[in-house]
Parts: C-alpha cells; sequence; structure tokens
C-alpha cells in the first residue's frame, strides 16, 4: 500500500480522538536539531467542534484487535485496514513539518496484536524521531491500557504530552459498549504517568477524552468522575467527545443530532472547575444531575443560588466574584486591584472587562442596581439570558489533509 494513501486512510481514522492539545511543554532545540517545542512553538489551531488541526493527527494503525461496539475501527467491521512503520511516521512527520504543514506530531493507535506490541512500536515511532531525526518538537502519544509500565515509562521519556483515553465515564459502561477495555488497567496506566512525570518527562502532562452520549451517564457523573481526575491522576485536561454514531448497535443509542450543546456545557463546566473554584456540587446535584441546555452553567449557578445576589462590586471577596456571571479571572483580579483606589461604577467595570450584559443582574455598585430593583427575580433574569432554543446546526467534521 502506497505511503499517501496509509496517510488518508489513518489520519481520517484518527479524527473522532478529541484529546490532543499543544500546550504546556518547554523543550528547546538543540544543536542540529528539528523543531521546538518552546511554549509557542505549537501553532494552536482549531475547527468548529474543537479538534485541535496544528498536529499531525494519525493513528499508527486502525487494526484492533478490541470490539468497542462505538468505535469505526472495532475488529467487527469491515473497512479498510493500514498500518504505519515506525520509519514511515518519523519521515512523514518530519516532512510536513519542514514544508510547514504541522507543528507536531499526535500519534495514536488501534489495539495490534497486543498492548506490548502496539507499545512498543509506538516507543520505536518516538526513539527515531527523537534520534536519528533529531526532532524536537512537540510530540503527543497514547498510553496503551495494559501495557507494561517500563514501556510506559520508555514513551514518557520521549513524548511531551500522553494521554490515556477513559472513553466512557462509568465501568458498567465499558462492560456494555468495550468490554475488552478494563477500568483497572486504565487507572494503572493513568498512576504510572502521573508518577514518572517531571520536568523532562512527559512534561506537558497527561490528558484524557470521555465520548458524551453513548450511554445514560448523567452530567453529574461525569463531572464527578472528572473532579476526580483532575485531584487524583493530576490530569491536565479532560476532554468531552460527543458520541457519533458510525456503528450500528443494539447496545447503542439512536440518536437524530451529534449532542454538540451537551459537550459545550461539559467544557464550560470543566472550565468553572479548574479555574473558578466552583465544585460538582455547586454546577449539578444528584436530583438535577444534567445541564440545562438553554443556560451555561455558571448563569444557572447564579438563579439557583439567587438568595446570595446581587453582591457589591466594591466589597465582595475574589471567590465571590468569580461566581458572578460576566466575571472572568482576569476581569476579578482587575476588579480587586482597581477597587484599591476608587469606587467602581458600571462604566469602570466596562472598561475593566466585564461583561456588563450579564453581570448586571447579580451586583451592586456602591449600593446602586443596574435597574429596577423590581426587577430582581428568577423569571424575569432567566428569560433575558437563555440562549436561543433553535440553536445553530454544526456539522461535524474534522480538517481533512486531502481534498474531497
Amino acid at each position: 500500500m502506497e505511503i499517501k494513501e496509509k496517510l488518508e486512510i489513518l489520519s481520517d481514522a484518527a479524527k473522532y480522538d478529541a484529546s490532543c492539545s499543544s500546550s504546556g511543554s518547554k523543550r528547546k532545540n538543540t544543536y542540529n536539531g528539528v523543531g521546538n517545542a518552546h511554549y509557542c512553538g505549537i501553532c494552536h489551531s482549531f475547527t468548529s467542534d474543537g479538534r485541535c488541526v496544528s498536529l499531525l493527527k494519525i493513528l499508527l494503525t486502525n487494526a484492533c484487535i478490541y470490539d468497542c461496539k462505538y468505535c469505526i475501527n472495532r475488529k467487527g467491521n469491515d473497512i479498510k485496514r493500514a498500518i504505519f512503520t515506525p520509519e514511515e511516521i518519523a519521515n512523514i512527520t518530519i516532512n510536513f513539518y519542514k514544508r510547514n504543514y504541522i507543528e507536531g506530531l499526535f500519534l495514536s493507535s488501534a489495539i495490534v496484536k497486543s498492548p506490548n506490541y502496539t507499545m512498543e512500536l509506538l516507543y520505536q515511532t518516538l526513539y527515531l524521531l527523537r534520534t536519528k531525526y533529531k526532532f524536537n518538537g512537540y510530540i503527543h502519544v497514547k498510553a496503551i491500557p495494559g501495557a507494561d509500565d517500563n514501556l510506559i515509562k520508555k514513551v514518557g521519556a520521549l513524548a511531551d504530552r500522553m494521554s490515556t483515553n477513559v472513553e466512557l465515564p462509568s465501568n458498567e459502561s465499558l462492560k456494555l459498549l468495550a468490554p475488552d477495555k478494563k477500568e483497572d488497567k486504565i487507572k494503572n496506566t493513568m498512576t504510572t504517568i502521573k508518577n514518572i512525570k517531571s520536568k523532562n518527562i512527559v512534561p506537558a502532562g497527561q490528558t484524557t477524552q470521555l465520548i458524551i452520549g453513548a450511554t445514560k451517564d448523567s452530567d453529574y457523573n461525569i463531572m464527578k468522575l472528572s473532579e476526580n481526575l483532575y485531584s487524583e491522576s493530576k490530569l491536565k485536561r479532560v476532554y468531552y467527545s460527543a458520541y457519533v454514531p458510525v456503528n450500528k448497535d443494539n447496545v447503542l443509542p439512536m440518536i437524530k443530532e451529534v449532542p454538540l450543546k451537551r459537550e459545550n456545557r461539559l467544557y464550560q463546566a470543566d472550565w468553572l472547575l479548574r479555574y473558578y473554584n466552583f465544585t460538582v456540587e455547586d454546577i449539578l446535584t444528584k436530583e438535577s444531575p444534567n445541564f440545562n441546555l438553554l443556560l451555561d452553567p455558571k448563569a444557572d449557578y447564579a438563579l439557583r443560588n439567587l438568595d446570595i445576589y446581587p453582591i457589591e462590586i466594591n466589597t465582595a471577596s475574589y471567590n465571590t466574584l468569580l461566581k458572578v456571571p460576566g466575571i472572568g479571572v482576569t476581569s476579578a483580579k482587575r476588579i480587586i486591584s482597581s477597587r484599591k483606589f476608587t469606587k467602581l461604577n458600571f462604566d469602570t467595570l466596562k472598561k475593566l472587562g466585564v461583561v456588563i450584559k450579564r453581570a448586571r443582574y447579580f451586583i451592586t455598585c456602591d449600593g446602586v442596581y443596574y435597574t429596577s430593583s423590581s426587577l430582581f427575580n428568577r423569571n424575569y433574569i432567566q428569560r433575558l439570558l437563555e440562549e436561543p432554543s433553535n440553536l445553530k446546526k454544526i456539522n461535524y467534521k474534522q480538517l481533512n489533509l486531502f481534498e474531497e
């Protein structure tokens, strides 16, 4: 099979993996080396559905021994299969990099023969790039659950970032849709990567991916899992991938639309966990375990806790400011800094970058409410903040290396 045909097959097969990003590494180039992953060495570019396209994103192979119900590469599917050699991937990466097509490599793989066999091929690929080709650019590689810890460590010493995909939010879901994958092996691989991470080994940390909508797992359960992964496995990012029906199976849900809005809500909530000091219980509860698709999680929190609003902008603490819709991390810091010198009003807040259109319902400035206090009620504010129900549909498509 020609290299170009392999590339077409294996770049297309990789498009459903969302867990690729290119930040966090600090490796500089070396003498006679190629590439640079130092801070801005990687260009970030994303498609409308959130996929990173700045990296050469391919699979080592799509010939899989597993039979995951949701996966296009499952062994039971009658599709065209291909496999790269480590030398072929290294050569393609270097040639693409020199032509300025890419800024790095995202390398994943189906499971061929065994986890150890697959992980060894991934290691050989990275070893060639780092030693023979002296490639010092960014490399993100997939860790294969069940592979030997020593192999994981060897790959980690050559990679910038690794990811171990959880894929499904619960052990019950794994048993139903991916019976070949084991929760304990996934956790063990994550723990191994966490323990070996250092300045020179997996410097950009590890990520994972969760498929959303393939099972009946609630948003609350998904966010609790993410919260635990951040605290226990020290993950850099959790990526949420809306379920795309590529197979027909009795255990798979029948959906008319890809749940992209739900995916978006999970990313918004994830951001609140990581940067806004929210907990999962702030955002969702067991009694109300799923997101309101018409309200972003922060606005929904504010409306459910309207008794603590409006807050006074000139005296509220930093953490309290972060709970106000329309006020982000940067704006909250500016508010704290600016009010040391003067009383803040609504015009000042606009200049500081606060989204007054959203924040005005939840704050006062020196005791003054933006509109009539009689309008401070949930139903009125919710109607103004809700997004249109006829949301614009987004075609689910990833950038292709080849013209169609």
